[in-house]
């Protein structure tokens, strides 16, 4: 089966993609294309993944490079191929052409920057705690380190869970109350005192208050579509015992 690979005509020309579930070699639950090596998959079937990624992207599977994502704020920048291990990290920044910077996701947001006039790129995996803790400003401060201007970067969230699938309790709403009593915009009233957190709005808020020139969400949900997404929330309400990764990738 062929790959099946969104793109946002506001990164282009950077080459990039938000590669869906489609045309890969793994099977049950993790039926196509994933990309987790922390998954319990076959790791033969998660490199024969990564490499059709790699191909399709233009680079050697080596160059695909990837971090052990903690949902925390912290940014690297690469210069090179893939490590091993790979980075404690949940932003990638680079301006080294050739190597495709990588996220991994199943319903966090995945982000993809660029300032193609500096020839300065970026990838973010933001959950709802490295989004709180500032990850994606840091990752924008990054690339400008390299040489990136914040008014020309462009930021593109990929898809990720929506509010109308994204339950939280009261506890969840009182870490971002701690932080800014105004965040409470990014909640709707559930059922009970159950609350629906915007994870894609809470992530536009915060590209620009940071500044950036363009910022938008795909506005694809991982949750509402299993035939091409993988999802780790719709996983446990299914009860299976594990999920698969998506992976969305930028190079220069």
């Amino acid at each position: 089966m062929t790959l099946e690979v969104l793109t946002a005509p506001a990164l282009r020309p950077v080459r990039h993609g938000f590669f869906t579930r489609k045309g890969g070699a793994s099977s049950g639950v993790f039926g196509g294309l994933n990309c987790g090596i922390g998954s319990s998959d076959q790791r033969e079937a998660v490199a024969i993944n990564r490499a059709r990624v790699a191909a399709d992207m233009g680079v050697a599977p080596g160059a695909l490079v990837t971090a052990h994502q903690v949902h925390s704020a912290d940014v690297v920048e690469i210069t090179g191929p893939a490590a091993v291990p790979p980075p404690r990290a949940d932003a990638m920044v680079t301006r080294e052409p050739g190597i495709a910077l990588a996220i991994l996701t199943a319903d966090c947001q995945p982000v993809l920057f660029a300032d193609a006039e500096a020839g300065v790129i970026g990838a973010a995996h933001a959950g709802w705690k490295g989004a709180l803790a500032g990850i994606l400003g840091n990752t924008i401060d990054a690339m400008e380190r390299l040489g990136a201007q914040r008014d020309r970067i462009t930021a593109v969230i990929g898809p990720c869970i929506s509010q109308r699938n994204y339950e939280v309790g009261p506890e969840f709403l009182d870490s971002f109350m701690a932080e800014d009593p105004d965040l409470t915009r990014f909640f709707a009233q559930g059922p009970g005192d159950r609350m629906l957190f915007d994870l894609p709005g809470f992530g536009l808020h915060c590209l620009r208050a940071a500044g950036v020139g363009q910022a938008e969400w795909t506005g694809h949900c991982t949750y509402d579509d299993a035939a091409r997404f993988f999802s780790y929330r719709r996983s446990c309400h299914r009860q299976e015992a594990d999920y698969g990764r998506l992976i969305s990738s930028i190079r220069l």
